[in-house]
């Protein structure tokens, strides 16, 4: 392992209890107020991105993790000379939820730099765009439910998932019409 990064730039993967993620982070920032643990701790991040689907007719947007399981924190918790910091160790040790640092048998080992900008440009990118939920196959039968052709079901045909479109299949007038549709506009049929 080359050299430990200065506090500020030292991040962990912390694994936790799966589907409790959003509690134990909103519990580790209210422990960094109360305990004032500030100046050891000093972000945590829950990997999430943006989905949206079309039920019953209406678009709907929430949120889904895509690490689930686990956070990423900021924190000072290696010293320069590879000591643990015993006040953070315990900190996030204690925090009801977390099972442990990822990937360590004995001693957590900070994220490498190159890792870490990768990780926070995917979470910036993942949280500003929206994904569709469900995922299409070419061959899939599907129902349009906005726009024009709405209530026509039709086959897809391709699938563009950069730009979260699909070219669907749709008979109009008795003859077969391919169609350039959002994700977001049709739903599974």
């Amino acid at each position: 392992m080359g050299a430990i990064p200065a506090a500020r730039d030292q991040w962990y993967v912390i694994h936790v209890l799966s589907g409790q993620e959003q509690k134990v982070c909103d519990n580790i920032r209210r422990r960094i107020v109360t305990e004032e643990m500030g100046e050891l701790v000093y972000e945590i991040l829950l990997p999430q991105e943006r989905v949206s689907e079309v039920k019953n007719g209406q678009k709907r947007e929430s949120k889904r993790k895509f690490f689930p399981g686990y956070l990423l924190v900021n924190m000072s918790l290696m010293t320069e000379q590879g000591g643990l910091v015993d006040r953070t160790w315990y900190f996030i040790k204690d925090t009801p939820g977390v099972i442990n640092f990822a990937g360590t048998k004995d001693k957590p080992t900070p994220m490498r730099p190159k890792e870490v900008e990768q990780m926070i440009l995917q979470i910036r990118e993942r949280a500003d765009n929206v994904k569709p939920k469900i995922a299409f196959e070419v061959g899939d039968t599907v129902k349009v439910a906005d726009g024009p052709f709405e209530s026509q079901t039709g086959i897809v045909e391709e699938i563009d998932p950069d730009k979260g479109k699909l070219r669907v299949s749709v008979s109009i007038f008795g003859r077969s019409t391919p169609v350039d549709l959002e994700y977001w506009q049709v739903e599974k049929g």
